[in-house]
């Protein structure tokens, strides 16, 4: 295809040459260099973009002419002669905190863009993602996370509307220092992202669980969910967005599932252009609707972070939270219907000396609260040495050199007395996303 761009620059410049007024002058002659410069310069340039979430494409997506390679992965040691290798407290993600606190893998995706003559622009991607600790996914090893064909620019009416069907990330709500997915429907079926409503956009899918068995199978497993998101809304004071999912099953889901279901309604408002405040409600499920708990599973989670910049070298990241959980499934040993708070505090202050180097120091505390009386706590320290490509806290890919220390205090109800686990870990890894 280059060749063909080629061709007519070709054409045009023999033709140039073959006058002999051409060499009249020498002016004539560096006119002609800087004219085919331009010219070369616009078949060339390509401005290639990388992003290995759903690449929702729109009317001026830059189109590449090869396949886009992108994706996120943290690979290194954990050493740890301690309880436990992790501090793990309460059911947000890394409620103490993630820094010094994570499993190894990684995810890496392959996308082709492609450019109709009407205009229209599709994309194909495909991702592998090894993520094969217990607390992601099950002991299988390499999985194919997205397959998924997409198109926009289809409509006048609404030329940013992306259609897309396959399988792929869905419905993600991710919190950054516990690593908390709010909601989250990966899995396979179709949808659209950005339905122009004026003064809001629409996103919906359709999307089945894949089914898995030491690993990603081709089927889906009989769950299903209906996801929503009312987003890019202007609230005077930030942007908001909004979420509701429907969960439901068919009879390949088994007999204690069909007759479920769950729905969630989530919202996420920016106070400012550093913080925001996450709300969600969920009945029959926690973060997926995919799980259909039952009618008497109820659960609420309320958050609030962001940064404060104490001067350009110094920034604070943060994250204060609070959850009940309600319903048959937060039980007892003796199999009663229980209530569940859980408290985390995250603080993470980051020290650049320079575009290469900086220096991190992160503090968490969680708590889980029974009402039967049983208590969970957990906190955990971890100071981090980082080499990085820029002199930003979201710079990537970056070298990191770390020690964490934690321990987690669990008192049984009517008890005295309480266990302990501790963690004391050093270790080295590398972060990058791409």
């Amino acid at each position: 295809m280059k060749n063909f761009k080629v061709l007519p620059i070709t054409f045009a410049v023999a033709s140039i040459l073959s006058s002999a007024s051409v060499f009249a002058a020498d002016t004539d002659i560096s006119a002609l260099e800087k004219r085919i410069q331009e010219l070369e310069a616009k078949v060339v340039e390509i401005d290639y973009v990388n992003d290995q979430q759903q690449a929702v494409l729109t009317p001026d997506t830059k189109v590449p002419s090869g396949i886009v390679f992108s994706g996120y992965a943290r690979f290194g040691a954990h050493y740890s002669d301690s309880d436990k290798r992790y501090v793990r407290v309460g059911s947000t993600g890394k409620a103490v905190g993630r820094l010094g606190n994570e499993d190894n893998g990684g995810e890496f995706q392959l996308g082709k863009i492609f450019q109709a003559d009407n205009g229209a622009k599709w994309d194909v991607v495909v991702m592998f993602d090894e993520w094969a600790h217990g607390d992601w996914a099950d002991a299988g090893g390499v999985n194919l996370k997205k397959a998924y064909a997409g198109v926009t620019n289809i409509f006048e009416s609404q030329p940013d509307l992306y259609i897309w069907a396959g399988r792929d990330f869905h419905g993600r709500l991710q919190q950054g220092l516990n690593d908390y997915f709010v909601f989250t429907h990966d899995g396979q079926g179709a949808g659209f992202n950005n339905l122009n409503l004026g003064g809001a956009k629409l996103d919906m899918g359709f999307v089945g669980q894949v089914a898995s068995k030491m690993g990603s199978l081709t089927n889906d497993n009989g769950r299903y969910a209906i996801t929503s998101k009312l987003h890019s809304i202007n609230a005077g004071i930030g942007n908001l967005d909004l979420y509701a999912n429907y969960g439901f099953a068919s009879d390949e889901a088994g007999v204690d599932k069909t007759n479920e279901d769950s729905w969630q309604v989530g919202a996420v408002l920016g106070l400012g252009s550093s913080n925001k405040l996450v709300m969600k409600y969920a009945d029959g499920a926690d973060d997926s609707a995919f799980e259909l708990k039952g009618d008497d599973y109820k659960v609420s989670y309320t958050s609030f972070e962001g940064n404060y910049k104490v001067y350009d070298q110094f920034i604070i990241d943060y994250l204060v939270s609070y959850k009940n959980l309600s319903g048959k499934d937060v039980v007892n040993d003796a199999g009663d219907s229980l209530e569940r708070n859980e408290y985390s505090g995250i603080v993470r202050p980051q020290y650049q000396w320079n575009e290469v180097h900086s220096t991190w120091l992160e503090a968490g505390y969680a708590m889980e609260d029974y009402d039967s009386g049983k208590e969970v706590n957990g906190w955990k320290v971890t100071l981090s040495q980082n080499v990085s490509l820029g002199g930003l806290p979201g710079s990537r890919p970056m070298l990191r050199f770390y020690t964490t220390v934690g321990d987690v205090e669990t008192t049984e109800a009517g008890s005295s007395t309480s266990t302990n686990i501790d963690t004391v870990a050093v270790g080295a890894m590398f972060e990058a996303w791409w």
